[in-house]
C-alpha cells in the first residue's frame, strides 16, 4: 500500500465526497477516483460504495481509515522528531478560534511568541466556530484549534486529537441597569433566571452552542425563554440589553467592555463553558506548536494544566468536562 493513497482514503473520509477532497488537496476528481480504486487493488477489497449520488466507506473502507489515522500521525511525530533536533524554533502553525477566544487569547500570546521567536515562527490565525475548528484539526487545515464546551453541552474530539484545558469561562446575565447614564458595572449578587421568565430575551442565532446553551439554562430554571431578537455579535446584544429590549446570557469572555446602562450579574445556579485548546495526538511533539501551546496556557490559566488534565479522545468519544 502506498501512502499517499492511504491520505487520500484518509482525506475522504474527513471531507465526504471526492470532489471535496480534489478541491482540498488541489487535484482533480478523476485523479482522486483512480488512486482510491488503485488502492482498492492493493488491499484486495472494495473500499467504498454508492450511497445515492455519495461515496461511503465500507467494513474494510473504514477499518483501514483508522490504520491510517495512526500511521499518519507515526509519521508527524517523526517528522516532529525530526524538526525538533534544529536548535532553532522555526515553521508555521495555522490556527484556529472562535471570536471570542481571538480577541482575549491570542493578541497576548502572538505579540510574546513573536518578541521570542521573531520572523522564523509563523502564525496564521482563523476565526472558527469550535465545531469548525475541530474539524478542520481533523483534516489538517490547522494544527491547533482553540474550542469551547458549555458544562452541559459537552464537546467531541476527532480521532486521534489531545484537549489542553486553557480556562473556565462563566456564564452571566445581562441585564439592563436602573439607568442609562451610569457606567456598565458588574454586580456581585446572583440573579436566578426563575426570575426572568417574563422578560424578552436576546439570544445568540439558532443551530448555536450559546443558543443551545441559553435554551437549556433557562429549560433548567422551568421556563422556555421569550425571545425577540436574535444576533451573533456579543456588543450588538450588549447595545439591545442597554436600550432595554430584553436580557440575555453570555460567556463572560465574551464582553470586552460593558456599555453604560447593562449590568453583568453572575448566576445563582452556575453555567460555565471549559474553554480549551485541541491539537493532533502527535501535535505537541512539534517545537513549534509546543510553544503556542504554552505561551496561550499561562495567557488563560494560573497554573500549567497537569497530563491528568489532558484528555486523549480515541475513536471519537466525548470528552469529559
Amino acid at each position: 500500500m502506498e501512502m499517499r493513497r492511504l491520505r487520500l482514503l484518509h482525506s475522504l473520509a474527513c471531507y465526504g465526497t471526492v470532489s471535496a477532497t480534489a478541491e482540498a488537496l488541489q487535484l482533480t476528481a478523476p485523479a482522486v477516483s483512480q488512486q482510491l480504486t488503485a488502492l482498492e487493488r492493493e488491499v484486495g477489497h472494495r473500499l467504498l460504495e454508492r450511497d445515492g449520488r455519495k461515496l461511503r466507506l465500507t467494513e474494510a473502507g473504514r477499518v483501514l481509515v483508522a490504520h491510517a489515522e495512526v500511521l499518519l500521525d507515526q509519521m508527524a511525530a517523526a517528522e516532529a522528531d525530526l524538526v525538533a533536533l534544529r536548535a532553532e524554533v522555526s515553521g508555521t502553525v495555522r490556527i484556529a478560534a472562535f471570536p471570542s477566544a481571538v480577541a482575549a487569547l491570542m493578541p497576548r500570546a502572538w505579540t510574546a511568541l513573536t518578541a521570542r521567536h521573531g520572523a522564523r515562527l509563523q502564525l496564521r490565525l482563523t476565526e472558527m466556530d469550535p465545531s469548525d475548528g475541530l474539524t478542520a484539526l481533523r483534516r489538517g487545515e490547522v494544527e491547533l484549534t482553540i474550542a469551547h464546551a458549555y458544562d452541559f453541552l459537552p464537546a467531541t474530539l476527532p480521532p486521534g486529537c489531545e484537549r489542553h484545558e486553557l480556562a473556565t469561562d462563566p456564564v452571566v446575565a445581562a441585564l439592563p441597569g436602573q439607568t442609562a447614564a451610569h457606567e456598565g458595572a458588574e454586580a456581585t449578587e446572583p440573579v436566578d433566571l426563575a426570575t426572568l421568565a417574563d422578560r424578552a430575551w436576546i439570544s445568540a442565532p439558532h443551530r448555536t452552542t450559546c443558543y443551545d446553551m441559553s435554551q437549556r439554562a433557562c429549560g433548567n430554571a422551568g421556563f422556555v425563554p421569550r425571545i425577540v431578537a436574535e444576533c451573533g455579535d456579543f456588543p450588538a446584544v450588549l447595545a439591545l440589553v442597554a436600550a432595554g429590549i430584553g436580557v440575555s446570557l453570555m460567556p463572560r469572555m465574551a464582553v470586552r467592555h460593558i456599555p453604560p446602562g447593562v449590568v453583568l450579574h453572575p448566576l445563582a445556579a452556575p453555567v460555565t463553558r471549559s474553554v480549551f485548546a485541541a491539537t493532533r495526538r502527535s501535535g505537541t511533539q512539534h517545537p513549534a506548536v509546543q510553544v503556542v501551546l504554552d505561551e496561550l496556557l499561562p495567557a488563560t490559566a494560573p497554573a500549567k494544566p497537569t497530563k491528568s488534565q489532558v484528555t486523549i479522545a480515541l475513536g471519537g468519544a466525548p470528552v469529559g468536562q
